[in-house]
């Protein structure tokens, strides 16, 4: 198979014209060994990461699958540690899409002259651009149609099913004690027709829950949403 992508936590490889093979890895982001959801390079690895990751990304994917919201999966292989997905193309160089339900993280960094640790949020939805050198500059709708990255359209296609994606994720975190305060996705346009989709995981790696008021390691995320 031919190597498409290597990334900070999956491979992506070219299964024919159609699909492509998702290879987890280790590895999730961070800084100094430290897992952050929200870094933009590898800070640590973890063993078991990639398959408890790749577990949670099945039990989602395929409940929005049921539901009705387009997204690229197709199957899973849990021993091998690979996802088949159909192929997408991303927005621009890619872009990711965080739903924010408490201010941490970056948002706090960046507003914490008007908000407090731990603040509520009301779904709120933000735009970054893959780009590590810049680290990942927030982006507006105005300025992703000006650059030609995506139109108004999408955009407003994109924000209503980010919505509605995390808050079922977050409901079902709810069921298992634990709160959602932030998650990361990622979405393309769908081959043929170019609707916008939900691509890429779903996994404790790419989300802060806390259980307890104690952030939840993606393994031990994994272990209460699906068991070992």
């Amino acid at each position: 198979m031919e190597l498409i992508y290597k990334g900070k936590t999956k491979d992506v490889y070219s299964l024919d014209q159609d699909h492509c093979e998702l290879r987890f890895k280790d590895d999730v982001t961070g800084e100094d060994g430290v897992f952050d959801p929200g870094a933009n390079k590898v800070g640590a690895r973890i063993e078991g990461v990639g398959t408890a990751g790749l577990k949670l990304t099945v039990f989602f994917f395929e409940k929005l699958n049921a539901m009705g919201i387009p997204t690229h999966f197709v199957s899973a292989d849990i021993e091998r540690g690979t996802m088949k997905v159909r192929k997408a193309t991303p927005f621009g160089k890619g872009i990711e899409v965080i739903c924010r339900y408490r201010a941490v993280g970056s948002f706090l960094r960046r507003y914490g002259l008007y908000v407090e640790e731990g603040q509520p949020l009301d779904s709120f939805v933000e735009v970054t651009l893959k780009d590590d050198e810049r680290n990942d500059p927030p982006i507006t709708d105005d300025a992703l149609e000006m650059l030609g990255i995506l139109t108004k359209t999408e955009y407003r296609e994109l924000k209503h099913q980010t919505v509605r994606i995390c808050g079922v994720i977050k409901d079902e975190l709810a069921q298992k004690g634990l709160e959602l305060y932030d998650i990361k996705l990622e979405f393309g346009r769908m081959r043929p027709d170019g609707a916008v989709g939900l691509i890429d995981e779903i996994s404790g790696g790419n989300m802060r829950a806390y259980k307890g008021g104690e952030v939840a390691h993606p393994l031990e995320l994994t272990r209460l949403m699906v068991g070992d």
